[in-house]
């Protein structure tokens, strides 16, 4: 069998990973769970079960964390295992297989994709337009002989839809307007494992076991000795913030019930508290855009009648819902995905050189204009700046892994204005939202650190150091926010 027949996946969404075969006799399907690490709203799920109902064969979900990714950490890896201690628990209930592999050492889980796709039927792996993974899907690709499929559950818009990259966030809004529509009605199944009819996994086979030995239960268990043996960097501590799918889902339960209806007035406001803390669960892929779009969409009764009658690329009125909700929507898949298209159609997204020009020209023209605070990463990593809010905003990422969006912007424009050179400024603004952030090394959130340096805007009045780049300070911010409760606790 070479093709798989009436899948309810869009063909958009599903790639060739190589030029292998499908193997109807193989001992299971393949499912590499690299970045939607979730079992709902899941097209590689999906897709991987389709499989596995063609051929009547089992299906191995397989589930990897590497040792030495860029800057792992206690932080990220505790955040990625705690979702894959709820997948082993949940997929106990199952007829699946689950084989969640943790790296105990540099290079120790080598060969054991290929060990495992040389018994596969075929093998199933997530897309991801940026990091590493990219290039480590591809590579594995072309060494495994059995047919891969790359499936994209990034967004509400596969990445291949629109073809070409988009300059400001008002095009691609006029893209989405006349495109959503058509790919809100296509959705992955809330629950695929609920209803699929697949023959039982009888367990892995020894010399695969015995060689790379699954995650114990001690490994995935928060504080257990194993995890504390692991090689990792354990200055950048774990946080309060749990990873998972039942976390995910708390947190979009508590936005929507408490915080949606005050998003529009209040959500760049730090004491008010009503951004969606959504960002790292998206990011890991424990939750679905698909999932919260159509839990919005479910709670206020919304049908396609609602929608503008043409595109209009303006951030309001098009949904046909309240302002808080449209405003959540536009974050949530115009600034988000918008970032991913980026990634996706562009291999230097994360170079100072893919800036837009006139961003480029008007940073070269400044570059030797006077700055009166200078600072190394050290100094800004270690919040030991001039600038008490600053100071905040940077022990907030650290102590917590997240910053509140609007001072985001803010930690930004003060790291390109207080660097050396903005080249300098975008090396540090990366360097400590991929080490200390649970959602860095992400497309959305790289794409806020390259707003900061002009991508999707435009010129603004000149003003020196920025030239043209939109400058941001400590004390507008303290006039437009509320930041009694945080500076409390943050500065």
């Amino acid at each position: 069998m070479r093709d798989l027949r009436g899948s309810r996946v869009p063909a958009e969404r599903i790639s060739p990973g190589n030029a292998g075969e499908v193997d109807p006799e193989g001992a299971w399907v393949l499912y590499w769970m690299t970045s939607a690490r979730r079992l709902e709203w899941n097209y590689g799920l999906e897709r991987a079960i389709e499989w596995g109902e063609a051929i009547r064969c089992p299906l191995l979900v397989f589930e990897a964390i590497r040792i030495d990714y860029p800057w792992a950490s206690e932080r990220l890896h505790r955040f990625c295992l705690e979702g894959m201690r709820e997948h082993r628990r949940r997929l106990a209930a199952h007829r699946v297989g689950y084989f969640p592999y943790v790296e105990r050492e540099a290079g120790e889980g080598k060969g054991l994709l290929e060990a495992l796709a040389a018994q596969a039927t075929v093998v199933i792996a997530d897309e991801f337009p940026s990091f590493f993974l990219p290039r480590m899907v591809a590579a594995a690709g072309s060494k495994l002989v059995r047919r891969m499929e790359v499936v994209d559950s990034n967004g509400i818009l596969p990445l291949r839809s629109a073809g070409r990259e988009f300059n400001t966030a008002f095009s691609f809004r006029r893209y989405l307007q006349g495109a959503l529509p058509r790919h809100l009605e296509e959705a992955p199944s809330a629950d695929p494992l609920s209803d699929a009819t697949l023959p039982p996994f009888s367990g892995l086979p020894p010399e695969i076991a015995g060689r790379w030995p699954p995650a114990e239960a001690d490994l995935l268990e928060e504080g257990g000795e194993a995890f504390r043996r692991l090689s990792l960097n354990s200055r950048v501590k774990g946080v309060s913030m749990k990873g998972g799918r039942s976390a995910a889902v708390e947190k979009l339960d508590s936005f929507l019930a408490r915080a949606l209806p005050r998003y529009v007035d209040e959500r760049n406001d730090p004491d008010a508290g009503v951004t969606s803390g959504l960002s790292p669960y998206l990011h890991w892929g424990h939750i679905s855009s698909h999932e919260i779009v159509h839990r919005i969409l479910d709670m206020e009764d919304w049908t396609p009648d609602r929608l503008g009658p043409r595109p209009s690329g303006k951030r309001t009125g098009w949904w046909g819902l309240t302002p808080g909700t449209e405003a959540f929507l536009d974050q949530l898949i115009t600034w988000r995905e918008l970032g991913y298209g980026t990634a996706f159609h562009r291999d230097d997204a994360e170079s100072y050189d893919s800036l837009p020009e006139w961003a480029r020209a008007t940073l070269d023209e400044h570059r030797e204009d006077p700055r009166p605070w200078v600072y190394d990463l050290e100094r800004f990593e270690a919040a030991e700046t001039h600038d008490p809010l600053w100071n905040a905003a940077q022990r907030e990422l650290r102590e917590t892994g997240v910053i509140h969006n609007y001072l985001r912007m803010l930690w930004g424009k003060k790291i390109l204005e207080w660097s050396e050179s903005p080249e300098e400024g975008l090396r540090i603004m990366l360097e400590l939202n991929n080490r200390w952030a649970l959602d860095g090394r992400n497309p959305n959130s790289t794409s806020g650190i390259f707003w900061v340096m002009g991508r999707y805007d435009r010129g603004w009045p000149e003003r020196p150091i920025y030239g043209k780049i939109r400058s941001m300070s400590s004390d507008s911010t303290k006039r437009k926010v509320l930041l009694h409760k945080y500076m409390n606790e943050f500065g």
